[in-house]
């Protein structure tokens, strides 16, 4: 291999070269060698102190350079497992493992949220705890978090927010061409206090959806029954929850044809012909289940109606059971993303 060419300082021959020194030679070579080196990971006193190195060195001869490379190839051979740096890197190592509330707790412990990337930190948390920060803000501040986001999240806040206000901000994005980068960190780290500031959300999911879940997979005498109550209480909450509800009632109009025989592989066979049996029975479920029987194969759909048909009219509470496990299997379906519900209007 041929002498590298480094701008300033020629090392005398065989002399050892410093630690930083050595990583100067590294960078140089993998450099050289067209490797592309994620080096903006690097705090930025660590990217400086190597730029200034580097900016010192000039050439370096053969021996020098082949002592410094089994050098760091014995090095990284002898390693056996590399944890990474800081605080900040450890909670991205675990994140998903321990609860945002230790997390929060050890960044501001630590005092990292001013050190690492504001935007990274912001851009890491769901979209409903952005959602409030967002809609608070003026437009201007709120384009420029929507231009720090990746473009999907973005996207999806934008879809969330009143028409105008959405218009608003898409016209402000227009005008932070010329804002400076240490006014977008400082922007950043306002918002990423701000938002670190707000209470850890103990549900993931909102009240709506909690009791819809709930109320899906309770009897339908437990559900009219709490319902009622909740039209009493609070006649909008209980509107919202009825939205939120799915019950075998709503197939036909919740779930697409195509989906009713990826559906129907989920749930066991004795389990499908009871919910087909009781659905027949009962007036008000009879379309439900022609529906079913209707966007599947013709032969399948025979056999489940001369199964149905030989079958006594199930009880109660085997009939509800039938019924949940047909909704367990499409809610399992929606959450893993294989089929999309339409939303009931209610």
């Amino acid at each position: 291999m041929t002498e590298l060419a480094l701008p300033q300082r020629t090392l005398p021959a065989r002399a050892e070269p410093t630690p930083r020194e050595k990583a100067a030679i590294i960078v140089r070579l993998l450099l050289a060698e067209g490797t592309r080196l994620p080096l903006s990971s690097l705090p930025d006193h660590l990217q400086a102190a190597l730029a200034e190195q580097m900016g010192q060195m000039r050439l370096i001869d053969r021996a020098t350079l082949a002592a410094v490379v089994d050098e760091f190839l014995t090095k990284l051979d002898d390693t056996g497992l590399a944890f990474p740096p800081g605080i900040e890197g450890a909670l991205g190592l675990m994140d998903g493992h321990i609860s945002t509330t230790a997390a929060s707790r050890l960044r501001r412990l630590a005092g990292t949220a001013a050190k690492a990337d504001p935007w990274d930190i912001i851009a890491a948390l769901p979209p409903e705890r952005i959602l409030p920060v967002l809609t608070t803000e003026s437009h201007e501040v709120a384009a420029v978090m929507l231009s720090k986001l990746p473009v999907p999240k973005a996207a999806q806040l934008l879809s969330q927010l009143p028409g105008d206000h959405a218009r608003r901000i898409a016209y402000a994005i227009s005008l932070t061409g010329r804002v400076d980068p240490e006014t977008v960190r400082r922007i950043g780290l306002s918002l990423a206090a701000q938002l670190d500031a707000q209470p850890a959300r103990a549900f993931e999911a909102g009240p709506v959806e909690r009791v819809g879940a709930i109320l899906n997979v309770s009897p339908a005498a437990t559900r009219d029954q709490v319902l009622a109550g909740l039209d009493q209480q609070d006649a909008g909450f209980a509107s919202e929850v009825r939205k939120a509800i799915f019950t075998f009632a709503h197939i036909p109009a919740r779930v697409a044809p195509r989906d009713l025989p990826r559906v129907l592989r989920l749930v066991d066979q004795p389990r499908l012909v009871v919910a087909i049996a009781a659905a027949l029975a009962d007036p008000a479920l009879a379309p439900v289940a022609e529906f079913i029987l209707t966007n599947i194969s013709q032969r399948m759909a025979q056999s489940l109606r001369e199964e149905a048909a030989a079958l006594a009219p199930p009880p109660a509470p085997e009939a509800e059971a039938a019924f949940t496990a047909v909704i367990t299997a499409i809610r399992d379906l929606e959450t893993s993303g294989e089929i999309t519900l339409q939303r009931d209007s209610g």
